[in-house]
């Protein structure tokens, strides 16, 4: 869990006007998995507007410096999954919950965040 929540407020410090999609996810990514921990790829953060879930995806892993270009006004919700195992996991037959293929432990943690010419500001927060 700690590893979880640090690698989500590296990512929200990445929010900064200018930068780009990839520098998000690298910083979920190379904050857990030299510690051994599966980055999920199967479920990404968004975009929100209008609609809760909207464009852009925003992976949880990625390379620094590609992507879109962060810019004032875009407001993202960034969720790392993290597992203590594989990365992969698997959704059960009620369509909702998502286990671990492996039966190891996982975390999530989310925020919405606002790219302002200051920097971030974490909307779930305030």
């Amino acid at each position: 869990m700690d590893a979880t929540r640090e690698s989500l407020e590296r990512a929200i410090a990445a929010c900064q006007p200018g930068q780009r999609l990839g520098d998000i996810g690298h910083a979920v990514q190379s904050t857990v998995e030299p510690l051994g921990y599966g980055v999920v790829r199967q479920f990404v953060g968004h975009g929100i507007g209008r609609k809760m879930h909207e464009e852009p995806h925003v992976p949880n892993y990625g390379v620094a410096g590609r992507g879109l270009r962060l810019s004032v006004g875009l407001v993202v919700a960034i969720e790392p999954m993290i597992n203590a195992g594989s990365a992969e996991v698997f959704t059960e037959e009620d369509g909702w919950t998502a286990v671990t293929k492996d039966g190891s432990l996982s975390a999530h943690f989310e925020h919405s965040v606002a790219i302002t010419e200051n920097g971030p500001f974490v909307l779930s927060r305030a």
